[in-house]
């Protein structure tokens, strides 16, 4: 009888578990993807047709943050990256042959052309903006119809951009306010599709909020003791919000205080 693996099974952005959102074990299938881990730990997806197997659910992975530690969402995040970059690199992207999986290497190879497709991560800076020793900046989505949740100032780094000019950037674009001492804090893989979060903090430095309508619908300095809903425990978003307001330390290794 060969041995059960441990299994991280998508749907999209959907994971399979069981009741108490525990992964499944399978056998492992040749098109699966060996995370690697030393474990058997492996990936695949669910396709549409395919029937839920009993006593498992498909659960969004933005739900299990909540629930999981952090060694576990950063394996999933792993997981559902590797398979959406292997759904969208079934071609060559030099000249449209059908690729293969490399046998030992997590890359699409065209067996034409012999072009390599790796997996990319998408850079984004997120930053905690303070004013003064009690004040935090924070801003409401405006794609956010359904609550009253603010959060930081975030988005994608641009090329040729160093991740200080888009921490000032991205500042001056959502909210019309300019930032100085700018520090780094930490990171969080980010599947959604496949970013990696980049925090920092900052300081106030000048200018009145004005607001990016299309992306910002409300933004505010808030005392530190009367915040608004914030994001949800597990997002690098809250912790940066804690380790300002409760003085939670940082340390080098992200997982001592996500």
């Amino acid at each position: 009888m060969s041995k059960l693996s441990l299994a991280y099974i998508f749907q999209q952005q959907q994971l399979l578990v069981d009741e108490n959102l525990q992964l499944p074990q399978v056998e492992a299938l040749a098109s699966d993807i060996q995370l690697g881990t030393g474990d058997q730990v492996i990936a695949r997806d669910l396709l549409p047709d395919e029937p839920i197997p009993p006593g498992l659910q498909l659960v969004p992975i933005r739900q299990l943050l909540q629930y999981w530690n952090v060694r576990q969402f950063e394996q999933a995040s792993r997981a559902v990256q590797l398979l959406e970059w292997r759904r969208n690199h079934r071609f060559c992207s030099h000249c449209g042959t059908p690729t293969e999986a490399h046998a030992v290497e997590y890359a699409m190879v065209c067996p034409a052309c012999h072009y390599r497709q790796y997996p990319r991560v998408q850079p984004c800076v997120i930053t905690v903006i303070t004013r003064g020793k009690d004040e935090i900046l924070l801003a409401k989505n405006a794609r956010n119809k359904t609550s009253q949740m603010y959060g930081l100032i975030a988005g994608f780094v641009e090329v040729g951009e160093t991740l200080e000019e888009a921490v000032r950037r991205e500042t001056e674009e959502e909210v019309g306010i300019k930032v100085k001492n700018i520090q780094y804090l930490a990171s969080q893989p980010w599947p959604f599709p496949s970013n990696l979060m980049i925090a920092f903090k900052a300081e106030y430095a000048s200018g009145e909020i004005k607001l990016q309508e299309e992306e910002i619908s409300d933004a505010q300095f808030f005392k530190l003791d009367a915040l608004p809903e914030i994001p949800f425990k597990g997002s690098i978003a809250h912790s940066m919000i804690m380790h300002i307001t409760q003085g939670t330390p940082v340390a080098d290794d992200t997982q001592a205080w996500l």
